[in-house]
């Protein structure tokens, strides 16, 4: 019996040669804090596909404005259209039909991938496919979300550029052979520069690819987004200018009053987040029990689309600007009801039924209307606020996202940026908050996750640190060890197993004469029949051993022994060879299950 090593960091143990490159392998990453060479790889890799989702979103959006104005106005524009400015007359029901025909073709025949506004999709395949989108997908997505939106679908081109930069960063990494780390790391690096090259929103998009796909905040995961975030960012200047992508009048920062009236937006914002959710689901249901095969599912949902549209022409197309007028205040109560109540109808039936788009935009066009409503009924029943409508605009715009999708931080940031509003950020925040709150207490899953938890996909809905690198071996391990002598022979061994109590131990660590450990044996190998009695145990030996520290964390101590397929690790001096102790499986599942346990105390 030896005395307990105090506990201390050093210079990693040796492990067994013929398994040093896959040491090295699975050691990418594992240290949730550190930096390395291959955090550099990946930001670089990352920055190249930040760069080249500027020109792919620049790309989607001119061929929606073509599409646009070819189907409603009958020129060549590739400027961004306004489908709302036509004189169809009622022939326009027969546009998004049409555009919802050939984006049913598509899915069925080409990649059903496409269908939906692309973030649940995205999701899907990080947390079951190893972040592996197909080829195809690069530019069916556009392509089917350019028609779909050109022909009058009541969506925004943010969700279907966060799928195509998705993709494209998921392609790279999958033409690299980097690790399935790295590639979600990549997918999410895409997607969030996508976000960026549409609004210029570069903060918001890291937060959104944090919150909402590569489900983690770590410096390995972290850097590579911003860096392909920043890049995008400042290639988009230069292209286009710095502007804000909703250009509203400055607002006055709040009083005490107003922050209450942005906390009532925000409740009832969540509230609306949670119904529109459910109405969303319950759409898509209905579309599910119809009698026909899903490819036509889009074609009868733009039915919907059209007639809304026949009647409010602004509910087709984009509709950045309707958020625009509903921020400043520009639209009157009544206008704000008809447009909100109708983008609502007409983009839940539109994307319930499958056709390819967003979320973001008609949610925060949603969201706009009834802040800004709300805003100017607290106005009048409750003056002495001094609530601004405009500012409840601009908090019920990012709560109704927050409460639907529950990425608090993105919403609050993607308003700033989005407006340049830097007096609204105690109030976005409170509001945001408030519909998180309301949307977590009545809802279980997102919009975002509800569909691929349908399908059994499980999405993490918390973050926090890895418990086992917080735990060291010392305090977990068995530090009274039961060892075998190198100069013991076979049958000697055998006699003691039949006879000590001790024995019924399933492994020992071999040691010299001077404790240092040698390797490990267990029960199995001491029990074949096809060796000499009187062999000894030294000579049994057939690796190096593979051994931890008593102050090394249960984070590596788990990795070695999953990366070696062996249940227990001698626990050794600060030599790195004198045996101290000795920590098995049962001993890492023990400290598991305590933390189980007083989380379930606690309610967690």
């Amino acid at each position: 019996m030896t005395p307990s090593p105090s506990p201390s960091q050093h210079s990693p143990l040796p492990v067994s040669p013929s398994l040093e490159p896959l040491t090295r392998a699975a050691n990418i990453g594992s240290d949730p804090g550190g930096v390395g060479s291959r955090t550099l790889y990946v930001l670089l890799l990352a920055a190249a596909v930040g760069l080249a989702a500027v020109p792919v979103a620049k790309l989607l959006m001119a061929l929606i404005g073509l599409i646009t104005h070819l189907c409603f106005q009958g020129r060549w524009d590739l400027r961004l259209g306004d489908p709302a400015h036509n004189h169809l007359g009622l022939l326009v029901v027969a546009v998004p039909v049409l555009g919802s025909l050939v984006v049913g073709l598509m899915a069925r025949y080409g990649s059903p991938a496409i269908r939906g506004h692309g973030i649940p999709e995205a999701m899907e395949q990080i947390l079951t496919n190893r972040s592996r989108i197909p080829a195809r997908v690069l530019w069916l997505k556009p392509l089917s979300a350019a028609i779909s939106i050109g022909t009058g679908g009541p969506f925004g081109a943010e969700g279907p550029i966060i799928a195509t930069g998705g993709a494209l960063g998921s392609l790279v990494g999958q033409w690299l052979h980097i690790t399935p780390d790295e590639r979600k790391t990549l997918l999410g690096a895409g997607a969030a520069a996508g976000m960026t090259a549409v609004f210029g929103t570069p903060v918001s998009a890291v937060l959104l690819a944090v919150e909402l796909l590569v489900f983690e905040f770590r410096p390995a995961s972290l850097l590579p987004v911003i860096a392909a975030c920043a890049s995008a960012a400042t290639l988009r200047i230069v292209l286009d200018g710095s502007q804000p992508f909703f250009a509203m009048p400055q607002l006055a920062w709040p009083h005490a009053g107003a922050l209450l009236g942005c906390a009532l937006v925000g409740l009832l914002s969540g509230l609306a987040a949670v119904l529109v959710t459910r109405a969303l689901y319950a759409l898509e249901d209905g579309f599910e029990r119809l009698p026909v095969h899903w490819m036509w599912w889009p074609a009868l949902g733009a039915i919907a689309v059209g007639l809304i549209g026949w009647w409010q022409p602004r509910t087709l197309g984009v509709g950045y600007d309707n958020i625009t007028a509903a921020l400043s205040g520009n639209l009157a109560v009544r206008a704000l009801l008809l447009l909100g109540t109708a983008k609502l109808v007409s983009w839940a039936i539109a994307l319930s039924s499958g056709t390819s788009g967003g979320t973001l935009a008609p949610l925060m066009t949603v969201g706009a209307c009834l802040g800004a409503v709300l805003g100017q009924g607290i106005a009048l029943a409750m003056p002495w606020l001094g609530l601004d409508p405009r500012l409840a605009a601009l908090v019920g715009m990012a709560a109704i996202f927050a409460g639907a999708s529950r990425a608090l931080f993105t919403s609050v940031v993607f308003a700033l940026e989005a407006t340049w509003q830097g007096s609204g950020l105690l109030a976005l925040l409170i509001g945001c908050a408030c519909a998180y709150l309301v949307s977590g207490l009545l809802m279980r899953e997102t919009i975002m996750t509800e569909k691929i938890a349908r399908r059994g996909v499980r999405v993490p809905s918390a973050y926090q640190a890895d418990p086992f690198a917080q735990e060291q071996v010392a305090g977990h391990a068995s530090m009274q060890p039961v060892s075998l002598r190198a100069q013991q022979t076979l049958s000697e061994v055998r006699d003691w197993l039949d006879s000590e109590p001790a024995a019924r131990h399933q492994g020992y660590a071999v040691v010299d004469g001077e404790g240092r450990v040698l390797g490990v044996l267990t029960r199995k190998d001491l029990a074949r029949r096809d060796l000499a009695p009187d062999s000894r145990l030294d000579a049994l030996l057939r690796r190096a051993p593979v051994v931890i520290r008593a102050g090394d964390t249960l984070h590596e101590a788990l990795n070695r022994m999953v990366l070696h397929d062996i249940g227990r690790l001698p626990v050794v001096d600060d030599d790195g060879a004198t045996l101290r102790g000795m920590l098995t499986r049962s001993d890492v599942l023990g400290a598991w299950r305590k933390r189980t346990l007083n989380a379930t105390l606690l309610g967690h």
